[in-house]
């Protein structure tokens, strides 16, 4: 049986289930209850786009906390845009899986032109976002990483890289859902980190713990980053 590190907090009526919340926004809306001492502590709630913009935004309201973004974007293989060997943040932080860069043979050539390509993804949503959410300095400050899920935990290892280089006090990080093996992984890198729903096994899909799943895509983001913005003016 998986037992938490001591940085860990889960929700144990939730461990090994799926699915258990309706949609992103109920799962944050469920984070938030697990995170109660964080409400008004004055933290700011870092969404990764795309999909933990919904999960931020509902945290971020339940906690009252502020919104900002911490963009990052995983590398994909040329040949399945949904497997990521690696991701890049708005700083330039890089991370590669290289046990996966080993087994899929992927040279130098393939790997440059992926880090180009994902940088370019990254520059635009920043430009983009940033329309509507102020970039804060994080120097000295409590920061909680919000994402939908922790599957290989890539994405959530670049974000904590940049937070820390950006000066962050505090590192928080938040998942709705997450593989336990992951968990471990991440959980050191870390001060806090809270996943509700904990799942072990051989097979993990970040999906299954949610009754409604579909990408996210820009305007969506574009939206929810516009109606947060209009509720707080």
């Amino acid at each position: 049986m998986w037992q938490p590190p001591n940085n860990v907090t889960e929700d144990p009526d939730l461990h090994n289930r799926y699915p258990v919340f309706l949609d992103r926004p109920a799962a944050g809306a469920g984070l938030a209850k697990i995170m109660s001492e964080w409400e008004d502590c004055g933290a700011f709630v870092c969404a990764i786009p795309a999909g933990g913009v919904p999960v931020a935004t509902a945290l971020a309201a339940a906690l009252r906390l502020s919104l900002d973004l911490l963009i990052v974007s995983k590398m994909t293989l040329p040949w399945n845009t949904e497997a990521g060997f690696g991701a890049v943040a708005d700083d330039g932080a890089i991370e590669i899986n290289q046990p996966m860069v080993n087994a899929m043979a992927l040279d130098r050539n393939t790997i440059d032109k992926s880090i180009e390509a994902t940088s370019k993804k990254v520059a635009l949503r920043e430009r983009r976002y940033r329309r509507l959410i102020d970039k804060r300095t994080l120097t000295g400050a409590a920061v909680i990483l919000v994402d939908d899920g922790l599957a290989s935990g890539f994405t959530l290892r670049v974000a904590i890289k940049s937070a820390r280089a950006q000066g962050a006090g505090t590192i928080v990080a938040a998942v709705p859902t997450g593989h336990s093996g992951s968990v471990d992984s991440i959980a050191p890198l870390c001060d806090r980190l809270y996943c509700a729903n904990v799942r072990e096994g051989m097979r993990f899909a970040v999906a299954a713990a949610y009754a409604t799943w579909s990408d996210v895509s820009e305007s969506e983001v574009m939206q929810q980053l516009a109606d947060w913005h209009r509720m707080k003016a």
